[in-house]
């Protein structure tokens, strides 16, 4: 539960306008992906983006943030059980598809935004309800881009989105990553009987 009141201070009075979660998860998704530039800094480029019959998901919403980097968003209506595990799936799955990410951005933005996708820091976006201080303990930890943001609808009108936790990792970890992921996708060749490892 928000922490966050909200009043109608209309006529000199003080009433309140009770919170509540979405009805469907999809009328969030659907509200967010219309305003996602306005609401979270992010262009919008697909909704219910399918991973093929290998990964066998669907992203809620793909997008390219400012900076050029690619964004995952996923939404739970309430509270994030298991969003942030499916999020690092995704975001495996993008890091292993980059140039169909990339056609897809030509397609919807054209061939020099597509040049300028910025794979160093590739981001995922949780919109939920709440969060458990469990999900939050684990994205500080694990040093990903990724931001939690939990929200909240006041009366037909009105959507609140609060970020509860957003984590950059520095350049040098970054580098770390892009290492560890050059070096878990390095080929090797066989060896015969009897040859030195």
């Amino acid at each position: 539960m928000s922490s966050l009141r909200l009043f109608n201070v209309a006529g000199g009075g003080a009433a309140e306008v009770v919170s509540a979660t979405a009805v469907r998860e999809r009328h969030l998704q659907e509200l967010v992906e219309r305003n996602m530039e306005a609401l979270l800094g992010v262009r919008f480029l697909a909704s219910e983006y399918s991973t093929g019959p290998l990964h066998g998901g669907r992203i809620d919403s793909l997008g390219l943030d400012e900076n050029g980097s690619p964004v995952i968003v996923e939404y739970k209506r309430g509270q994030s059980v298991g969003v942030i595990p499916q999020g690092l799936f995704y975001l495996a799955w993008l890091s292993d598809h980059r140039a169909e990410f990339q056609l897809l951005v030509r397609e919807r933005l054209g061939a020099a935004e597509a040049a300028q996708v910025l794979w160093s820091a590739p981001r995922l976006i949780c919109v939920a309800e709440s969060f458990t201080r469990y999900a939050v303990h684990a994205v500080r930890e694990i040093q990903r881009n990724i931001d939690l943001v939990r929200y909240r609808y006041f009366g037909h009108e009105l959507l609140a989105l609060e970020t509860v936790v957003s984590v950059t990792p520095s350049a040098k970890e970054r580098r770390a990553v892009r290492k560890r992921d050059r070096a878990a996708t390095t080929i090797m060749q066989p060896c015969a009987v009897g040859e030195p490892l």
